[in-house]
């Protein structure tokens, strides 16, 4: 029990009911970057698909805020897509224009997520770490609350943030940010529900 009298094993509770496989969108920003030069996108899809999750799509979009808007809106609406990854865009340019592009669409954020992420980069980058924005949030949808993670564009972040923060946690998060919704018609007949 911990001072305020809750029970310890209530994250390993909650944990043991969340999803182990989720169906996701990866969406890359850049002006540059093509789906076949796409590193850290081709890196995030192995990663998910390595863990028994499924990646329904892979895009590049330019840093416009009008193309990451509109596409990861089409996304969140999408009723097969649980949960969505950027990245690039995070950083303090004039192009960096992910988050805000997408402020209007987030429902909650979560700045556990990018405090981690940030915690995590200066073991390794020093103190250029508080020069990203990553960030987790909820996208609120017809069907079903979306996850959302926004990273670098780098290799390194992405395999930071996704082996690191996102896999061990993903599940729970989907099934926290849908906590009290019947999500039992969200995956088909002839799939088992993860």
């Amino acid at each position: 029990m911990t001072a305020q009298g809750h029970n310890v094993d209530t994250v390993g509770h909650h944990k043991h009911l969340a999803p182990e496989r989720l169906r996701w969108a990866i969406v890359t920003v850049s002006d540059s970057r093509t789906e076949a030069d796409d590193d850290s996108g081709r890196l995030l899809v192995e990663r998910l698909e390595a863990m028994g999750h499924d990646v329904l799509e892979h895009l590049v979009v330019p840093d416009d805020m009008e193309e990451i808007r509109g596409t990861v809106e089409m996304l969140s609406r999408d009723p097969e897509v649980d949960g969505i990854i950027t990245n690039g865009g995070t950083g303090a340019s004039a192009r960096d224009v992910t988050i805000e592009a997408l402020d209007a669409l987030v429902g909650k954020v979560l700045p556990g997520f990018g405090e981690l992420f940030r915690m995590f980069s200066y073991e390794s980058i020093g103190t250029a770490a508080y020069l990203g924005r990553a960030r987790a949030a909820t996208l609120p949808a017809p069907d079903a609350v979306k996850i959302l993670y926004q990273l670098p564009g780098s290799p390194d972040a992405c395999e930071l943030a996704i082996t690191e923060l996102i896999l061990p946690e993903a599940g729970h998060f989907f099934s926290q940010a849908n906590r009290g919704t019947d999500l039992s018609e969200r995956w088909s007949d002839d799939e088992e529900e993860p």
